[in-house]
């Protein structure tokens, strides 16, 4: 077998490997989404080899098609993660893979501003749910719980009524597994948590998952949420998406008062500039975010 054969038939094999380095689904899917990507193109333009040229030759077709830097960036590094692994795996020379390594990304031209509600708009999605009906009880306490804790729809659907826990005469979600198992803990309003405990108490919930799914007529329950579920019923009553409001809640906090670094840690940022880019400004504010929104659920 050729050593071009051999690179051939064994990055698909290397594919899994990249992807069993993830813990997170989102991760996975992205990542697979970027291999896919370029395995597609490197079998359909006849590659026989994996090397800095060919990546530059990637790089240049995705640029092409006018995607945009994070989406360009993103799958350029599932590649740099694709040679990593066939290093490690004899399947490319050391030396023509730190070659792929120093391919570089495409720089952002500005910040990308992003979507999020003003108060008025939040404050209307909030009272949208229909509570007359137990399905409306529980997506009022998603709507609540994403507004009001600035959490990702697969934290939504994962949080458990365990995480739920008073500390300093406050209620916090405790201890919360975010993006990069960064472990982060995020105080909540008031009105968050009484739109969570009207959801238990009306469904009966008394430990593990606190959102689950329900059938068409709102009364058989099941034992979970998908994290596409939890987007499904943000999209419903607030028209847009659950990372919006999660924008939202970082913007309404900064607006309100509340200092960029407990924006910060509330959003499980790695870094202060991360958090920056994300606000679209570049400000030292003179408390935790839940506090400052100007939200209630009447």
């Amino acid at each position: 077998m050729t050593k071009e054969l051999a690179v051939k038939q064994g990055l698909d094999q290397i594919k899994a490997l990249v992807l069993n380095g993830f813990s997170s689904k989102e991760s996975i899917i992205a990542y697979e989404k970027g291999l896919d990507s370029f395995l597609s193109w490197y079998q359909d333009q006849g590659k026989q080899a994996l090397n800095k040229a060919v990546v530059l030759e990637y790089r240049a077709m995705l640029e092409g098609k006018s995607l945009s830097p994070a989406t360009i960036n993103l799958r350029l590094c599932a590649v740099r993660r694709l040679a990593v692994e066939a290093i490690d795996n004899g399947l490319i020379d050391p030396v023509l893979g730190q070659g792929i390594l120093r391919v570089k990304g495409i720089k952002r031209q500005g910040v990308k501003t992003g979507n999020w509600l003003d108060k008025k708009s939040a404050q209307e999605v909030l009272k949208s749910p229909d509570l007359s009906t137990l399905k409306g009880i529980r997506d009022r306490a998603i709507l609540a719980v994403a507004l009001g804790a600035g959490l990702r729809r697969s934290e939504i659907a994962n949080l458990k009524l365990e995480d739920l826990q008073q500390r300093e005469s406050r209620w916090v979600i405790l201890d919360i597994v975010g993006k990069g198992g960064r472990v982060r803990s995020i105080p909540i309003g008031s009105w968050v948590k009484e739109a969570i405990d009207q959801w238990t108490t009306e469904a009966n919930i008394t430990e593990g998952l606190v959102f689950r799914s329900m059938r068409k007529g709102g009364h058989s329950i099941g034992k979970s949420m998908t994290s596409q579920a939890i987007q499904d019923v943000i999209v419903k009553h607030g028209k847009v998406s659950a990372h919006d409001l999660r924008r939202t809640f970082a913007k309404l906090a900064l607006s309100g008062g509340c200092p960029v670094e407990q924006i910060q840690l509330s959003l499980g940022h790695a870094s202060m500039q991360t958090t920056e880019r994300y606000l679209g400004v570049r400000q030292d504010l003179t408390s935790a975010p839940g506090d400052f929104l100007g939200l209630k659920l009447q």
